[in-house]
């Protein structure tokens, strides 16, 4: 599987937007307060880490992460953490998947925490400026989506051109060597 596009990132954030919106609006009849928040956020946070898998060039790993993720949400359901800690919380398990399965280098995946926290300033100013979940939930992930042009590695060397070694090369020299060596050491038996 390829990675994601950005366009796939901007198609999940407005279904997760729309989805999230309809869930605010039919919630809080069956769960009063916070918890219709939270619940959206746990459905949301599972949503988007099976796309994230789903596009993952990775098949190593991927239940194993699930049920992690699922432990996490389940633990942070039931501790009940204030509300900013609690999105906190399904946010750095969202950005440890991506980085598990996305990025191979630290610096990718500090620049990818970077626009993380980006991501949920972006909500938040939304959701203060609108009122609407919808708003916050579109801000997020379109930010969210950028994470493509973060580069797998970065800050490594690029691989130089192989060269074709020549007689003089280092390296020939000790291949010559060790083949010969292993030739008398075979015509000894």
């Amino acid at each position: 599987m390829k990675r994601p596009s950005f366009y796939q990132g901007v198609a999940f954030a407005l279904a997760a937007s729309l989805a999230g919106g309809a869930l605010h609006a039919a919630l809080p009849t069956l769960l009063p307060g916070a918890g219709s928040l939270r619940l959206i956020i746990a459905g949301v946070g599972l949503a988007y880490l099976l796309y994230l898998l789903g596009r993952s060039p990775e098949r190593v790993g991927r239940i194993s992460t699930v049920l992690a993720w699922g432990l996490g949400a389940i633990v942070l359901w039931l501790a009940a953490p204030p509300l900013g800690l609690y999105v906190l919380a399904h946010l750095l398990m969202l950005w440890l998947a991506r980085s598990l399965y996305f990025h191979s280098g630290v610096l990718s995946s500090l620049a990818d925490l970077g626009l993380s926290g980006l991501a949920l300033c972006a909500a938040l100013w939304a959701l203060m400026s609108t009122g609407s979940l919808f708003f916050g939930l579109w801000s997020f992930f379109l930010v969210q989506a950028l994470f493509v042009a973060i580069p797998e590695s970065l800050g490594q060397r690029p691989v130089p051109a192989q060269h074709s070694p020549g007689p003089n090369d280092p390296f020939e020299h000790a291949h010559r060597a060790a083949e010969a060596a292993l030739r008398r050491l075979s015509s000894l038996r």
